[in-house]
């Protein structure tokens, strides 16, 4: 099972006659877009610009139907209920909808279900809930979309359903009075990656473009839908969509706002996270404020990071982003040691199978997620991890690009209660009595499409270069390539038989590595996160693939080589470029 080192696939160059066709762009910067496909002098000026086409909210399938029972109900005054998820793309999209229905007028109220107690998506107790406390519509945001017998349970109940979500469609739609998805196969939006936020980003720009021709109220309505994009980026980026196409732009848009720090939640937030004003960036999102804003349902309820964002005090936003950060760190000691059982389990089960599965009843919801994560990034296999429970029993999934987790539970429809995700994330509930069929089956389906296959970490480089190639120039035309993320990774980078002038451990328990390379009589700096077990092993000459930062220590900028795999110079690894 263990896996061996990455393999380097270097992209091929880009013709001296397409490199022509950019004078006033860098030659590395025109490469690293040459490999995602952007090749065009104008798409690339609009790509560095960060502008994206973004497309009517009514040629989203369902936006029309929903506009129009929503702007019903607000003229009704009648309840309408917000049925959210619980993790950040969740929540933020439960906010957003808030939001944006209260400020035209709607009698709006947030729902989002507890990750244990209720599970993901819709349910029929918070359903029948809801319908007694006089709610008749019932909008849900990331979710609900496979939620069949959920669905025709509101009809009973006299609800009114509108499903907005963004994962995948099944082979039966639920019958509710719209149901708004990008990835409509009868109906496609034209950018289909959107995330859950994203969808009900385009609902709500729906309702505020029909009210602008038609006004629900006599008082002027001062949202605007800029003001939203703070909640799109943070959950989007938090949803590890493609930001790509229509998400880059929404993201490159939000991250402006959230700089701004305009929101009391998301404000409070940086604080905690010892995040300045103007230093908020997708990763800022990834590792800092996405994982304090899902520490919320994974440990606690979401509610309270919905509060956070909801809130208009910045002293209730202090005390609210101070609970998320304790809840995070529980979640952080929790998923070591819950890692640890769980890696011993599946190893113990696999018996040779290229899939991890693992369950038992101490494992925490809240964490199955993480704990499964943790053990694809170290063993690149598809990994399945299981809290267990009397009679029913939640599971998540995570995958590698060579397994697609949602279609193979897709085929194992027969034996699970509700499923959803997407490629390479899923989570499902089962019978209890039914999860050794449901191991064997996900096994078989494993081996079975990844026979023959080298399963092993791919480092996808974007050029081979000297370091006396790099400069602030290039630094500075490289952060017009941000945001990046899944979809859109950081330019990456590879020089090979460079001088290795230093090395040492750093960070609390020497887990990093601090290198210092000499080229050209220029020494630059490195570090490697989380490979201090290097020190001292390095020879003097080694191959490094890197991104390109700038590191700030004292008021001084330094560019830094974020070292992401280092090997003796001159050993073999490389493979063609597909």
């Amino acid at each position: 099972m263990a896996v061996g080192p990455k393999r380097w696939i270097v992209a091929p160059p880009a013709p001296a006659s397409h490199l022509a066709r950019f004078p006033n762009v860098h030659p590395l910067v025109v490469q690293v877009l040459y490999n995602r496909g952007i090749t065009d002098p104008a798409d690339a000026v609009s790509f560095l610009k960060g502008e994206g086409q973004e497309g009517n909210p009514f040629s989203l399938c369902g936006v029309g139907e929903a506009v129009t029972r929503l702007r019903r109900a607000i003229r009704a005054a009648e309840p309408i209920a917000v049925y959210g998820d619980f993790d950040a793309d969740g929540v933020t999209a439960t906010a957003l909808l808030v939001q944006t229905l209260r400020e035209l007028g709607g009698n709006a109220h947030p729902y989002i279900p507890h990750r244990v107690d209720e599970g993901y998506g819709l349910n029929k107790e918070a359903l029948t809930h809801l319908a007694r406390l006089g709610v008749r519509v019932v909008v849900t945001v990331d979710c609900g979309v496979r939620s069949l017998e959920e669905a025709a349970y509101a009809r009973k109940l006299g609800l009114d359903l509108i499903i907005t979500d963004h994962h995948s469609v099944g082979a039966q739609l639920p019958n509710a009075v719209a149901v708004v998805n990008p990835r409509m196969p009868h109906r496609p939006y034209p950018f289909g990656e959107l995330a859950g936020v994203g969808v009900a980003f385009k609902l709500a720009q729906g309702l505020l473009r029909s009210n602008a021709r038609a006004p629900l109220k006599k008082q002027a309505v001062s949202l605007e839908e800029e003001d939203l994009l703070d909640l799109v980026a943070l959950g989007t980026v938090a949803d590890l969509v493609p930001l790509l196409g229509e998400n880059r732009s929404l993201v490159h848009r939000g991250l402006a706002l959230i700089n701004r720090m305009e929101r009391p939640g998301i404000e409070a937030l940086c604080r905690q996270s010892g995040l300045r004003d103007g230093a908020v960036n997708t990763e800022a999102i990834s590792y800092a404020l996405g994982p304090r804003l899902n520490a919320a349902g994974r440990m606690d309820h979401a509610r309270i990071a919905y509060q956070l964002l909801e809130t208009a005090y910045l002293t209730e936003a202090e005390m609210l982003a101070a609970q998320l950060d304790h809840l995070n760190q529980q979640r952080r000691r929790l998923t070591l040691e819950m890692y640890e059982r769980a890696r011993e389990i599946a190893l113990a089960a696999a018996g040779g199978a290229p899939l991890l599965f693992a369950a038992a009843p101490d494992f925490p919801a809240g964490i199955v997620g993480l704990v499964a994560s943790k053990l694809t990034d170290e063993f690149y296999r598809p990994t399945v991890i299981v809290e267990t429970g009397p009679e029913f029993s939640r599971g998540s999934a995570r995958s590698i690009p060579e397994f697609h987790i949602t279609e193979a539970l897709d085929e194992c429809a027969d034996l699970l209660i509700r499923h959803g995700g997407h490629a390479a994330a899923a989570g499902f509930t089962i019978a209890t009595q039914k999860l050794e069929r449901l191991a064997e089956r996900l096994r078989h389906l494993a081996a079975e499409r990844l026979v023959g296959l080298e399963l092993t970490p791919l480092l996808s480089i974007d050029a081979e270069i000297k370091l006396s190639q790099l400069s602030w120039e290039l630094v500075r035309q490289l952060l017009l390539v941000e945001p990046c993320g899944c979809g859109n990774p950081r330019p990456l980078f590879l020089s090979r038989n460079v001088q290795l002038r230093g090395q040492k451990c750093v960070g609390g328990e020497g887990q990093h590595l601090r290198l210092a390379f000499l080229d050209n009589g220029i020494t630059w700096d490195g570090i490697a996160f989380k490979q201090g077990e290097w020190a001292g092993k390095l020879p003097d000459r080694v191959d490094i693939v890197y991104h390109v930062e700038i590191n700030e220590w004292n008021g001084e900028q330094r560019i830094q080589l974020n070292i992401q795999d280092i090997r003796p110079a001159n050993m073999e690894g490389f493979i063609p470029w597909p």
